[in-house]
Parts: structure tokens; sequence; C-alpha cells
């Protein structure tokens, strides 16, 4: 079961929602093992990605993005950092939960390649590749992803700075 957990950390990005993500990450190992011998190359985990998005998008067509779905919680069951006290802590965890936020804020195309990228570790052309789509248009992506994403923070803490 290689890289069955990026798949499913992908999967709970596009989906939202953990049971989703589930069944996504299942189904796209029954197509990964039916499918097998059309794997070129060595690259196999940007091959089983691009199977896991292929198996969102024909589960869960595009929805209207006022559609409010659950949030997952990536990091319930990550053990805290030993080396900080309670207060850098409680900081540490209201970091993640407002970049998490603000990452959900983002169209699909955009947080999609930034999780591929900032979380998964992929480089340009896997991620090309797995989204099926030019390398100049993932580097164009991420660009204005991470833009988008600065100015959501940014307007986060602006909004949360006392005056």
């Amino acid at each position: 079961m290689p890289h069955l957990d990026a798949a499913f950390n992908y999967a709970r990005w596009l989906t939202r929602n953990e049971a989703d993500a589930e069944d996504v990450v299942q189904d796209a190992y029954v197509r990964a093992l039916r499918f097998f011998p059309s794997l070129r190359g060595d690259n196999a985990r940007a091959w089983l990605l691009t199977i896991v998005r292929n198996t969102w998008y024909g589960r869960f067509p595009p929805r209207n993005s006022a559609h409010e779905m659950r949030v997952f919680d990536e990091m319930s069951n990550d053990p805290p950092a030993e080396s900080l006290d309670p207060e850098g802590l409680l900081l540490q965890r209201q970091t993640v939960d407002e970049v998490r936020a603000a990452l959900e804020q983002l169209p699909v195309e955009f947080r999609e390649v930034i999780v591929l990228r900032e979380l998964e570790g992929l480089s340009y052309k896997e991620i090309a590749a797995v989204a099926g789509i030019p390398i100049g248009t993932v580097m164009s992506r991420l660009a204005r992803g991470r833009e988008r994403l600065l100015t959501i923070l940014k307007s986060t803490a602006s909004y949360r700075r006392p005056s």
C-alpha cells in the first residue's frame, strides 16, 4: 500500500470530508490495481495521485462553491510539539487553524496545486501530470494561489489585531 498516506491526504483536501476521502481512496486503489499495467515510468506516486484526482472528479462533480462542507482536522492525531510550552502550543494550533481555514477559502484549482506542492512535496512536473495541466499553468496557479492565501491570512491577522 505505498503512497496511501499521500493519496488519503490529497483526497481529504479535495473532498474536505474524511469519509468521502476514504471512499475516493478506496475507489482509486481499486482502479489502480485494475490499471497497474498502464503504469509507465517509475513515478507511481504521481500516477496514483492522478487516479485519486480523477476518481474524485468522477465521483463528486464540481459543486456550487456556496455549498458548505465539513472541514477535516489534519492535525487531530498528530502529537503536539514536545519542545513548546502551553502558550506556544496554543499559538501553534491557532496558526495551523488559520492556515487551514485560509486554504479552505481558496478555489479548488489553487488549493489543489498548493497542497500537492507544499504538503505532498511534488515537483512542478509531477503536479502537471497529476492535474493534467501544463507546467506553466502549475507555476501560475501556485503563484496566484500563494498570493490569495497571503491576502486571506493578512486580512485574518489584521482583523484579530487590536487597534
